[in-house]
């Protein structure tokens, strides 16, 4: 094709736009409105997402281990019987974690496994403060002989977080392999809710998005309609000589692309401007800081916008205007 064809094309979809500016701009508008809704909508996952990550942060799952204390208070173990023992039955064969540092290499095995973020040593003395510092006022003061003197009941700990609470229970069991590690206490519930607010978000946002691209199809489809009634006559000539099915269904097209590209242009900087004032007002109203910057999100939103408008312009204006071409000129009436 001629570099003077394809401007000819593209001024003429440019003329079709303006000729029908009025229906253009009421497809303008709707369109702006699906994808700033759209906007909102990836906007709002992407807090959500980010709260669900804080919170998850917080489901922190504990791992105690097989060590001395352990093997001193529990009850499936035969004490005594074995010629090493010490004063109180136990020897070193009736537990695996003997120091500190084998307590940290357990705590790197937990590590190397996926879907941990971040493993915390916890001694057994930390482990006891941390419990009496949670305890009601007054409480701790009948703990008070739970010191070096008459003995800490705790075993030695890690604190384990995770990355992905869908593979909660696959990770803890992965840890509960491991040897060494007693018990394991978690707030399974917890991550069970996590999961499913997760994947209940991602399904309503698929489906806002996915009714809102359709909206826009029929609404660009609608203005493309308005402007072939406008030009069928020329449109009928233009077959009569000879013109080919491209070449008429370029000018539109590209109409519907301007319409698509406008609408993300102005989509973006009204999405801007809203969160920008939600956000404000959120953050002055609760003191909160763990809000997604847009600025972090401003270019994929606008990919995003420029994708729906481009992808509605095209398919649109290809439904409409393959429907006349499968038909002759003079039943464009018809449509």
């Amino acid at each position: 094709m001629k570099i003077s064809s394809v401007r000819y094309l593209i001024k003429e979809g440019f003329k079709g736009a303006w000729a029908n500016r009025l229906m253009s701009l009421a497809s303008i508008g709707v369109l702006v409105a699906c994808m700033v809704v759209i906007g909102l909508a990836i906007l709002i996952s992407e807090n959500v997402n980010v709260a669900i990550g804080n919170l998850e942060q917080q489901n922190v799952v504990m791992v105690y281990m097989k060590d001395y204390n352990w093997a001193l208070y529990s009850d499936s173990l035969e004490l005594g019987t074995a010629e090493n023992a010490d004063e109180n039955g136990i020897s070193e064969s009736d537990y695996v974690i003997h120091s500190e540092d084998e307590a940290r290499a357990l705590c790197d095995k937990i590590s190397a496994l996926d879907n941990v973020a971040s493993v915390e040593y916890v001694s057994s003395e930390s482990g006891l403060e941390s419990v009496k510092a949670n305890m009601l006022e007054g409480q701790s003061e009948y703990f008070t002989f739970l010191d070096d003197e008459y003995g800490n009941p705790l075993s030695a700990a890690a604190k384990v977080t995770m990355t992905d609470m869908s593979l909660f229970d696959d990770t803890i069991e992965k840890i509960k392999a491991i040897d060494g590690v007693d018990t394991i206490q978690s707030q399974s519930d917890l991550a069970d809710q996590i999961t499913a607010v997760k994947q209940g978000i991602y399904v309503a946002g698929i489906w806002i998005i996915a009714i809102l691209i359709v909206i826009s199809l029929v609404i660009v489809s609608n203005t493309i309609r308005v402007t072939m009634y406008n030009r069928k006559l020329e449109i009928s000539i233009m077959k009569a000589v000879g013109a080919t099915n491209a070449f008429v269904r370029i000018p539109f097209v590209i109409e519907g692309i301007l319409i698509g590209l406008i609408s993300a242009l102005i989509s973006e900087g009204l999405l801007y401007f809203c969160y920008r004032v939600a956000t404000e007002t959120i953050s002055t109203t609760l003191g909160t800081s763990d809000i997604v910057k847009y600025g972090d999100v401003a270019l994929n939103l606008l990919l995003v916008f420029v994708c729906i408008g481009v992808y509605a312009g095209m398919l649109g204006s290809f439904i409409m205007i393959g429907k006349y071409l499968k038909r002759e000129g003079s039943e464009f009436a018809a449509i």
